[in-house]
């Protein structure tokens, strides 16, 4: 596949989002320290929750976003990862088995068996994304992380298993081809914000990141260092927008605009005597409405969201495990009190997840809203690296998905 033009070095993360496309470019191979040497952002409004619904506008953004990326790092870019994100995601736990016959000791060729045992029957208009290994069982030893070269009897598997729309994806893939770059991988959006955002403790002692998009909201649970529950809400930060549109009376663009000057995410935080000015459909005089009006509408779609996220939680049984609480993440979180508000709906510990480790272009993207761009590149150097953050770093595994995932490229196209 082609590498970047004038940089074989730079590797490029591209966030195809319902509201905004990112493109950020990353020069060198230190996941420690992010060498951010170009940000592009542009307007997104060829998606919708995540999917895209217009090729052509979808592509007229990603060109802009990727030129203005191209103009700030020096080099032409040819190829991304890309992320993939919408109602459309499913995931699921499974486990597989195998009897171990070479001289009773464990070989890749084991390990590959076993995750293949663990796959489960999709229907064909769907395509598995990930396959995540949580833990190797050795016999009836459980926790192993790498089982390679351990005698064994019998060998067995729990992996989380993410899958999509085909056509979603495809549709991914047409847009960047079209913009004149190629896909190295797809990859799951809330996968890349946790690579941002989560510390490895964080991971380990069990933890929900909330990825809070423009048309969906995405929520993964980590236990023990491995993900063991993903799910996508279909409400996002353009619900709250379109709440603002209608209880206020004020056009949609307009609605936004409020909702990123004077939102909150909490009535109380308003004094009561305080005043904002509403623009009016249709050419109307504006009017002078109480902040608090527009608070008590934006708390309202955010406790949904939240109370949402709560039923997601408590259906698992991972619930209990929770001790590094929630991270929240997203354009949306920047909003004053919405780690609070989440918090006391979840009656858990929240923090806002920015995106750490990163050097050279820093201030431009250390936002929530820059957390799945800087995951994506994250993603890609350790993909490359073969570092990929599955159990026991089984990268063949890797790109024998990756495979799957080019064969009905190749036949889409």
């Amino acid at each position: 596949m082609p590498s970047n033009t004038k940089n074989n070095n730079l590797t490029v993360g591209l966030d195809i989002g319902t509201t905004k496309i990112c493109a950020i470019a990353v020069e060198g191979v230190d996941i420690e320290e992010l060498n951010v040497v170009g940000v592009g952002t542009a307007k997104s409004d060829g998606l919708r929750k995540g999917v895209v619904v217009n090729i052509e506008k979808t592509v007229k953004a990603i060109k802009k976003a990727v030129e203005e990326c191209e103009l700030m790092c020096g080099a032409q870019i040819r190829s991304v990862f890309a992320g993939i994100a919408g109602h459309h995601i499913r995931g699921q736990n499974s486990r597989g088995m195998v009897t171990v016959y070479h001289n009773r000791i464990v070989t890749d060729e084991d390990i590959r068996r076993v995750i293949d045992a663990a796959q489960v029957l999709i229907p064909n208009d769907r395509e598995v994304l990930h396959i995540l290994p949580q833990e190797f069982i050795v016999d009836d030893q459980d926790g192993v992380q790498n089982p390679l070269g351990m005698a064994a009897a019998r060998l067995e598997v729990n992996v989380h298993i993410v899958t999509g729309s085909v056509t979603s994806a495809q549709n991914i893939i047409k847009c960047c081809n079209q913009s004149g770059l190629d896909v190295e991988d797809i990859v799951l959006e809330p996968l890349s914000s946790s690579q941002a955002v989560l510390s490895p403790d964080e991971q380990e002692v069990g933890v929900v990141l909330v990825d809070i998009g423009g048309g969906t909201t995405d929520v993964t649970i980590y236990s023990e260092g491995s993900i063991v529950h993903t799910a996508v809400l279909a409400l996002g930060g353009n619900h709250l927008t379109h709440d603002i549109a209608i209880g206020l009376g004020a056009p949609l663009h307009e609605a936004e605009e409020i909702k990123h000057n004077f939102g909150v995410a909490m009535s109380s935080m308003v004094k009561e005597d305080e005043m904002i000015d509403v623009p009016s459909v249709g050419g109307r005089n504006n009017r002078t409405m109480k902040k608090r009006v527009l608070a008590s509408i934006i708390e309202d779609r955010f406790r949904e969201i939240f109370e949402l996220i709560t039923h997601e939680i408590e259906k698992t049984h991972f619930h209990t495990l929770m001790a590094s609480g929630v991270v929240i993440t997203g354009g949306t979180c920047i909003m004053p009190g919405a780690d609070r508000l989440a918090s006391q709906v979840l009656n858990l510990p929240v923090r806002v997840g920015y995106p750490e480790n990163i050097a050279g272009l820093r201030e431009m993207i250390y936002s929530p809203k820059y957390a799945t761009s800087v995951g994506l590149v994250r993603y890609g150097i350790t993909s490359n690296q073969g570092k990929l953050n599955f159990v026991g770093d089984d990268t063949n595994l890797f790109h024998k998905v990756s495979r799957r995932m080019k064969d009905w490229m190749q036949d889409f196209f």
